[in-house]
């Protein structure tokens, strides 16, 4: 047992074997008492700090200890379900609660409002540009019809912001996020040597069959991404929230029923993914077949897609 040193302060041995406590609860779900530690390094427990009685700064209450996770700087305990936004995964390492991530500013370095410097990072092929009225034209009526059919709604070109200064400082803002995120643009879906082969992305293989866009939509889509290759991006800025990260706001008004971009990323199978960390990871594929099904993983390579998230779509 850690003793004291004397003027009430515990001794390095001690600090160091709560500590070690306290990181072996964090990393199982599955966490033991106390006085049953997994591993010799942690047999000895100061009595004076009891992690068994900790409570949740959130809601108050000391159960679910299984979904308990304690702060690595203040030891303050938070369940997993009184977070915001909720943590669905006991995270691997280091842990810091909200409250100490206040003190710590994330350092991110703003990306250069320089033309060049975008149009190599995006790989912008005719920088610009700004899409014509011609791009998208609506099909041709045909004659009356004695039999009246239900519009569809169909799904509608992302319109990009005329001022090429805003468009720059956009673009800038999702360079920002991506060069913090540590990853490399990519408008297309990514098939690396280890990973899922282009082979196994197949339609026919979705259980229960895939939904086919129409042609119109089709249309739509093409010229978005024709857009986005010219350097027309959607109007969206990504902008950093201390609680969520990286999120991204709308520019300007969107319609309902804008494309506004595809999910993009490296594909993989997910059974090779479940113990991952990854927060952005969607899913591709369901075959029915566990190993068959894929997922897209943009933490190493992605766009804008990996930052939107619904949690504010509604909020001032």
């Amino acid at each position: 047992m850690g003793r004291g040193n004397g003027d009430g302060k515990l001794s390095k041995n001690a600090v160091e074997t709560v500590r070690c406590t306290n990181s072996a609860r964090k990393n199982s779900t599955n966490a033991e008492p106390l006085d049953k530690p997994k591993s010799s390094k942690c047999k000895a427990v100061s009595k004076s700090l009891d992690y068994r009685n900790t409570l949740c700064e959130e809601c108050r209450k000391g159960d679910g200890e299984d979904k308990m996770l304690l702060c690595d700087k203040c030891d303050k305990g938070y369940h997993m379900y009184c977070l915001c936004p909720v943590v669905v995964k006991v995270p691997t390492g280091k842990w810091i609660c909200t409250q100490c991530s206040k003190h710590d500013k994330v350092k991110v370095k703003e990306f250069p409002l320089v033309q060049t410097k975008i149009i190599d990072f995006f790989h912008i092929q005719k920088p610009g540009l700004v899409a014509s009225s011609n791009d998208f034209q609506k099909p041709k009526k045909r004659g009356s019809k004695l039999v009246v059919t239900k519009k569809r709604r169909r799904l509608l070109p992302f319109v990009p912001t005329q001022d090429l200064d805003r468009r720059l400082k956009q673009m800038a803002s999702l360079a920002t996020a991506l060069t913090s995120a540590r990853v490399q643009f990519s408008d297309e879906l990514t098939y690396m040597c280890g990973m899922a082969p282009r082979s196994s992305n197949r339609a026919a293989l979705e259980k229960g069959g895939m939904q086919v866009m129409s042609k119109e939509d089709k249309a739509a889509l093409d010229i978005c991404k024709t857009m986005t290759s010219r350097g027309e991006c959607p109007p969206l800025l990504v902008v950093y929230d201390s609680k969520e990260g990286f999120t991204v706001e709308a520019d300007s008004n969107i319609k309902d029923l804008t494309i506004i971009t595809e999910y993009t990323g490296d594909v993989d199978y997910l059974c090779k993914r479940e113990n991952d960390d990854g927060d952005c990871m969607m899913t591709l594929l369901m075959t029915g077949h566990r190993s068959k099904n894929l997922v897209i993983c943009p933490d190493k390579r992605g766009n804008i897609a990996r930052f939107i998230n619904g949690i504010n779509n509604h909020t001032p």
